[in-house]
């Protein structure tokens, strides 16, 4: 009897995803898999069946028998099925209804100068953080320090209140936590709860303000469900975009001569750059969690009512039945419709406004600092191995 393989699999760097993904795209596009805690689930990991699944209603984040549901994770987040199986399609419509307006592409486009402003501070800052040996963290002073300024400023969250709710972040997203992710998830939402109470009473022109006059506007929508997206909103808001500004500066750095290339034509190359990245960047290495609501049949295999599905986003952009060369970085690839932000009614809100911040990030980055170059071999980097969303720890620069 073969025993299926257990995620996550192992990589040979923080730049390359595991090289059983290649193996197992050739064999089937669904294939049996454990979770990182043991439990059966179904893996998808070519492009054509991932877009499929992305976009078929038959799928959700809600578990039809929560009870019986096959776990990932011992995390709080990607650990298990999220929300109510009867009310989930309603509450999807909701939230797309009260968020997609205020992370826009329009709205993403006014927010551009800002951010701008908010990424020339945090390069003064990592200039004046140099060492006597002229190195610097990348990492602490513009991979984090810039997500959370803007999804503080979006939300209406103080941004003085960084270090707790970045310390809970990680705690909640801890793969192996021994029951701790589940009491630091209890403790962000009680701190999003704290911020609801106090936009009541201080009104503004943020996102939290927002949740709370929907709350008001229907009884239905209650308080757990509040807290919930919003603790969502402000861990996803800065978690994932700090591991693409490091992973794609790390892209940039590793080979000098795309470096180069990058920086002898920052305005040509920078969107197709910013979309590489989006592209080949797997800071994680899971997948994005689905459970069937119905039998489904695809790609030779039956999945059944209840059964857990991880899409391997990672692996489906780099199909070559998708992509010309995937494993090649290439910033004038035409068209790159990856589905690093998901695909169909749950693609990701965020998606305007990690592009914003990426390509801002980059632009400024490479044209005040052209010569920048790691500090320190990328073996040596301290990986986040340890988090659902990956990462590094620090990334030692200089210039």
């Amino acid at each position: 009897m073969i025993t299926a393989p257990q995620l996550p699999f192992d990589r040979p760097n923080i730049l390359e995803i595991a090289p059983l993904y290649a193996v197992l795209r050739r064999q089937a596009p669904v294939v049996p898999v454990r979770t990182p805690v043991g439990d059966p689930a179904w893996l998808v990991t070519r492009y054509a069946e991932a877009r499929e699944l992305f976009g078929d209603s038959r799928l959700g984040r809600s578990h039809p028998e929560p009870e019986n549901a096959a776990m990932i994770t011992e995390a709080a987040i990607l650990n298990g099925p999220s929300g109510s199986y009867e009310t989930e399609q309603e509450e999807h419509a909701r939230l797309r209804a009260l968020l997609v307006p205020a992370f826009s592409a329009k709205r993403m486009r006014l927010l551009g100068d800002h951010v701008g402003e908010l990424v020339d501070g945090c390069l003064d800052d990592l200039v004046a953080a140099r060492d006597a040996d002229g190195v610097a963290d990348l990492h602490a002073h513009l991979s984090f320090p810039l997500p959370v300024l803007v999804i503080c400023e979006l939300l209406g969250v103080p941004y003085s209140d960084r270090e707790y709710f970045s310390g809970l972040s990680e705690r909640v997203a801890a793969i192996r936590s021994g029951g701790d992710a589940a009491t630091a998830m209890a403790e962000f939402r009680a701190y999003t709860g704290r911020l609801a109470a106090t936009k009541r009473a201080q009104p503004g022109e943020d996102v939290m303000t927002d949740l709370v006059r929907a709350q008001e506007a229907d009884p239905s929508f209650g308080e757990e469900e509040l807290t919930r997206i919003a603790a969502g909103l402000l861990f996803a808001g800065h978690e994932t975009t700090v591991g693409r500004i490091d992973l794609g500066v790390l892209l940039l750095l590793t080979d000098p001569a795309r470096r180069d290339a990058f920086v002898a034509d920052v305005e040509g190359r920078l969107h197709g750059t910013v979309e590489e990245v989006l592209r080949l960047s797997a800071p994680g290495g899971l997948g994005l969690l689905r459970y069937a609501h119905d039998d489904i049949e695809i790609g030779g295999v039956t999945i059944r009512r209840g059964d857990a599905v991880m899409i391997s986003t990672d692996s489906a952009n780099r199909d070559t039945d998708a992509f010309d060369a995937p494993e090649e970085f290439d910033p004038t690839r035409r068209p790159n419709p990856h589905v690093s932000f998901g695909y169909g009614g749950y693609f990701c809100i965020g998606a305007s406004l990690a592009r914003t911040e990426l390509s801002t990030v980059f632009a400024r980055l490479f044209t005040r600092l052209p010569g920048l170059r790691l500090a320190v071999s990328p073996d040596e980097l301290d990986v986040r191995s340890d988090q659902i969303t990956g990462g590094v720890r620090a990334l030692p620069v200089t210039w």
